[in-house]
């Protein structure tokens, strides 16, 4: 079973978080913000991932540690799920068009940290959601993953849509990069042996 449970508490966020690689798709988010709920559900569905997450966070400030901390998480159970990362395809991509948004996302389960992250959000918030935070939710989880994690805007002048864009396409590259390759036995991925 490729499944997950982190806990992490510090003085300004409680998460809860269980994760399912082989799942169905189902989601059951509460992060006290709306618009995050939305993207991670969005994520686990496309991903095909059974997700949980609890938090409570010092939303009262605002959003920014209970993205970024939810990123560090969910990079920590996908890291724990993976264990050796043996039969894994490794890579996974996806182009992926949003209305008028096309976002593309590139995975490399490599063990190295790095996000390329080039969306050009015009706007500052959706909803009550600073738009910067989603670089922060991606950046937490490159780093607690130990993955390279390319986001590019290809076309799109909508807020919402390149955002949402960004976590569809980023569920369906993970479901690529996470998947058993049959042909790959129980190999790693990797000349070094190591990843």
């Amino acid at each position: 079973m490729r499944t997950a449970e982190r806990n992490r508490t510090t003085a300004e966020t409680d998460i809860r978080l269980t994760l399912d690689l082989d799942g169905t798709g189902r989601g059951e988010i509460d992060t006290g913000c709306g618009f995050l709920d939305h993207m991670l559900t969005l994520f686990a569905k496309h991903g095909r991932f059974d997700l949980t997450v609890f938090c409570r966070g010092d939303t009262d400030v605002d959003y920014h540690h209970t993205t970024e901390d939810i990123g560090i998480v969910l990079g920590q159970a996908f890291a724990a799920a993976l264990g050796e990362k043996r039969g894994i395809n490794r890579y996974g991509s996806m182009l992926l068009p949003m209305d008028e948004a096309l976002i593309l996302c590139a995975a490399d389960l490599s063990g190295r940290a790095y996000l390329g992250y080039e969306l050009q959000i015009p706007t500052q918030k959706v909803g009550d959601f600073d738009t910067e935070l989603a670089q922060e939710f991606f950046l937490g989880f490159v780093r607690s993953a130990a993955c390279t994690l390319h986001l590019r805007q290809l076309a799109g002048s909508n807020s919402h849509h390149i955002i949402e864009g960004a976590f569809k396409a980023f569920g369906r590259a993970m479901r690529e990069a996470v998947a058993i390759d049959a042909s790959a036995g129980n190999e790693i991925p990797s000349t070094k042996g190591v990843l």
